[in-house]
């Protein structure tokens, strides 16, 4: 496997999340849990990027970005 510039993640907007839990349900490898019930984050050593978070959310808060590896 050869090395990537850069890796999708995926990144909540906290300051509005409403923490509904969706993206939670449809990540495919667990890598987002609600905080103290409030708003959501996304575990980037887990987070492959796959987007479906992004999709699911009601709130639009959740986009892919490229990060650095």
């Amino acid at each position: 496997m050869g090395e990537a510039v850069g890796k999708r993640r995926a990144i909540v907007d906290q300051s509005v999340c409403v923490a509904c839990g969706c993206c939670v349900k449809v990540c495919p490898i667990g890598a987002i849990e609600i905080i103290k019930g409030v708003k959501a984050r996304v575990d980037q050593t887990k987070c492959v990027g796959c987007g479906k978070c992004v999709k699911e959310c009601p709130a639009s808060v959740i986009e892919i970005q490229e990060v650095k590896a």
